[in-house]
């Protein structure tokens, strides 16, 4: 088969859950035969423009950088290189570039769409925009030939909304290796096992600003170790980085990537995910791989992953996250916890078989 994926900045090593998606599905369907062309954002590739990246043909295309106009115009743009390409399949990434699939439908070409969850709910977007994002949702759920959801929750959005099944399909992780060294740790001025980590973006839905404040509260020698940034910097960024000046227990390190982010994996005490939205959050399933106490908001996507009630706290709730962090702090993951964990995600949630279910939806799609 010959499949054309848009909707996503590129790969490889570009920020975002759509991108890491990406990154680790598509080499692994390339490797099973099948032909990959992928359409990056040249405004994220500017200087690494490879042909290439472990089997997947990278089509570098215009995309505005502004947030509001780059997906849509990105995949309109992809649309008509891929049928110049003429794929088997067309897959979109997102409810945004959604949008498209009536377009990609007119001009012949089979689409599969991946719902990755309702971005209309996260709060930078204005009042146009989240129209925009629905809209996007509802014509890649009525005009895909196949859905694919990550999560049931999205799989319950897809019903109600499209009036349509959709193919149950998990983001996933690999099973990690943990870093010996320590290294980019001592550069940062952190001690092992001495922070607690968060993995995230730098926007408001994500509640870093709450879990800073809530941090400040608890007495000790911890760190809170915060690796991301913003895409686009904004007034939320710009508050956010200003909280995290101003508190020396506080360290962010901007995006990192290999084995920075390998080592800030490996020797956090705890792993808080705080958001006020997720479709199915990758950084938790890779905190897990690793073996690591996780604490989440108890938002609809993170309670579909299988964790202990304590490991939740109440969505938007400053004062129940700092009180939680604080207990979870004071007692160690047991064996039992970490293998659970781990076996979790080698049952549920592992790449290859994700590549596999994926190619199956594409042959559904090809029948229809």
């Amino acid at each position: 088969m010959k499949i054309f994926v848009t909707g996503t900045r590129g790969i490889p090593d570009i920020p975002g859950g759509v991108e890491k998606h990406c990154q680790e599905l598509y080499p692994l369907i390339a490797a099973q035969g099948q032909e990959i062309f992928l359409a990056t954002r040249k405004s994220y590739v500017n200087g690494n423009r490879q042909a290439s990246w472990q089997g997947v043909q990278l089509v570098h295309t215009f995309a505005p950088h502004k947030k509001s106009l780059e997906a849509i115009v990105h995949t309109f743009l992809a649309i008509i290189k891929a049928r110049l390409v003429n794929p088997d399949i067309v897959h979109i990434h997102a409810v945004g570039p959604g949008l498209m699939a009536p377009f990609a439908r007119l001009l012949g070409l089979k689409v599969v769409v991946t719902n990755h969850g309702p971005d209309y709910d996260r709060r930078k977007w204005g009042k146009t925009a989240r129209i925009m994002l629905r809209l996007g949702e509802y014509c890649g759920g009525r005009f895909g030939n196949e859905v694919i959801v990550i999560s049931q929750v999205i799989a319950d959005i897809v019903r109600e909304r499209c009036s349509r099944e959709s193919n149950l399909v998990y983001n996933g992780v690999p099973l990690a290796e943990k870093s010996k060294s320590a290294s980019f740790l001592e550069e940062i001025g952190v001690a092992p096992g001495k922070y607690v980590l968060a993995v995230s973006r730098f926007v408001p839905e994500k509640g870093l600003d709450m879990l800073v404040r809530a941090f400040q509260g608890i007495k000790g020698d911890q760190k809170l170790l915060i690796a991301g940034d913003a895409d686009h910097e904004t007034e939320y960024s710009k508050k956010l980085k200003r909280l995290i000046a101003q508190n020396d227990r506080v360290v962010s390190t901007g995006y990192i990537t290999g084995e920075p982010l390998n080592q800030v994996f490996s020797h956090a005490r705890l792993f808080v995910l705080p958001s006020f939205h997720e479709g199915l959050p990758i950084a938790l399933l890779e905190a897990m791989s690793y073996g690591l106490s996780v604490l989440v908001s108890d938002i609809p996507a993170n309670l579909e992953v299988d964790l202990a009630p304590e490991r939740y706290f109440r969505c938007g709730d400053e004062t129940d996250l700092k009180i939680k962090m604080e207990a979870l702090l004071k007692q160690d993951l047991t064996e039992r916890e970490k293998r659970d964990m781990r076996l979790q995600i080698a049952e549920k949630y592992t790449w290859l078989k994700i590549a596999e279910q994926t190619v199956e939806v594409y042959r559904k799609a090809m029948k229809r």
